[in-house]
């Protein structure tokens, strides 16, 4: 008997959901260089995990032009 996988929500809409890994180590890599260590938490969502590097990116922007 298979199972439909629309009943737990398809796979595209599953894995969008879940930050990728390119983004899990440049978010990891931001957080370091920023010395923020907990900005990075491997369970985030996508949308959580860009708008986070975005943040970080911006940070450490400002701080490289003093």
């Amino acid at each position: 008997m298979r199972t439909p996988v629309a009943k737990y929500g398809g796979v595209r809409e599953r894995a969008s959901a879940q930050m990728t890994r390119a983004q899990a180590l440049r978010l990891k890599r931001l957080a370091e260089e920023a010395y923020q260590p907990g900005q990075y938490a491997g369970d985030l969502s996508f949308e959580e995990a860009e708008r986070r590097i975005q943040a970080l990116e911006a940070e450490i922007a400002l701080a490289d032009s003093f």
